[in-house]
């Protein structure tokens, strides 16, 4: 397939207004692959990659790809989550998605694409070590990171650090704290649907925490920064991000709050439209490859294998107690759920 490589930068694109056409749900049978402990060299190919990780994560990622698979050649377009749906929704209605790979976002974003048959049913080699709670039964998708939404707080400011959901709706932290805006960050939507849908938050406690007036930053970067400057030294933010200002010598550390933390798992999924399959399949079991997990782990990321380890600074797997609601759920009410958060905090 050929195709103009674009490297950085967010797409600007006119997304045409058309409905979703067609709409069913897709029940084709995963292809599985056999079990692998050597990649076998493919022939020459080129497969494109759209993904939301950082530039200088994913230009490490494809490196060491190449280490296995010297002869494919993979073109990188890397946006924030909402830049790449939005170029996904123009390239569809225009013609087939330009690229082969997705590596971005959530689980209910692969499950709408699944639903619109976009994806190419495929497990990769070595699925059944994975935590199942990220693989996806159908085969379609599985996720290639644990990525925590967390309580970060600032260790020169605040004493005595929240531990708990519960703790931030204490006046104490009036004004101290600041959280991504689900308008923007793919993860906050996510996690905005998942505190209404839990018995012991819900709505009383997004109302209690919206008290204390919380800064809505665009994204989770910025949260990450202003708890590390100690403008802001309480925030809601994904846990890597502290991890890595924490190593860089900045007084930020990390609370996992007692109730459970939602997290999304940045899924990777093959579009159906490739014509590079065996290379795209051979990226998707780089990715999840005790290899690809141990890169992971180096990158900060909890892993989605437990024969790897956990990044510096993080606690073991086990010990993290995890919400995993249910998603039919968060997709009926992300957009719903969203609404009420900006009215409860903007």
């Amino acid at each position: 397939m050929s195709r103009t490589t674009q490297v950085t930068g967010a797409a600007t694109l006119v997304v045409l207004g058309l409905a979703l056409a067609g709409c069913s749900t897709a029940d084709a049978s995963a292809e599985t692959a056999p079990s692998a402990t050597a990649a076998e060299a493919l022939a020459p190919a080129t497969i494109t990659v759209y993904t939301s990780e950082p530039q200088e994560k994913i230009d490490a990622i494809v490196a060491a790809f190449n280490e296995d698979q010297p002869d494919v050649t993979v073109e990188v377009f890397r946006a924030g989550t909402g830049d790449l749906t939005a170029r996904i929704e123009a390239e569809r209605t225009t013609g087939d998605v330009q690229a082969d790979v997705l590596l971005a976002a959530d689980s209910g974003t692969f499950e709408t694409y699944k639903s619109e048959d976009l994806l190419l049913a495929y497990s990769p080699a070595g699925v059944e070590s994975l935590n199942q709670d990220v693989v996806d039964p159908d085969g379609f998708y599985v996720g290639t990171r644990i990525i925590p939404t967390v309580i970060a707080y600032n260790t020169g400011v605040i004493d005595s650090p929240p531990t708990s959901w519960a703790d931030l709706t204490d006046p104490a932290y009036a004004g101290l704290i600041s959280m991504p805006n689900p308008d923007v960050s793919g993860a906050a939507a996510y996690n905005a649907a998942v505190w209404l849908d839990n018995a012991d938050l819900g709505e009383a406690w997004l109302t209690d925490l919206a008290a204390n007036k919380p800064v809505i930053a665009d994204s989770n970067g910025p949260v990450s920064q202003a708890v590390a400057a100690g403008t802001q030294p309480v925030g809601v933010v994904v846990d890597y991000l502290v991890r890595e200002l924490k190593a860089a010598g900045s007084p930020i550390d990390v609370a996992y709050p007692s109730e459970g933390v939602p997290y999304v798992s940045q899924p990777v999924g093959i579009f159906a439209s490739t014509d590079e399959q065996a290379a795209s399949e051979a990226f998707v079991d780089f990715l999840v490859s005790a290899e690809g997990q141990t890169l992971a782990v180096e990158q900060s990321y909890l892993p989605v294998r437990n024969d790897v380890g956990t990044p510096d600074g993080a606690p073991a797997m086990d010990d993290i107690e995890i919400l995993t609601p249910d998603l039919d759920v968060i997709n009926d009410t992300k957009a719903a759920a969203v609404a009420r958060f900006n009215e409860l905090f903007q």
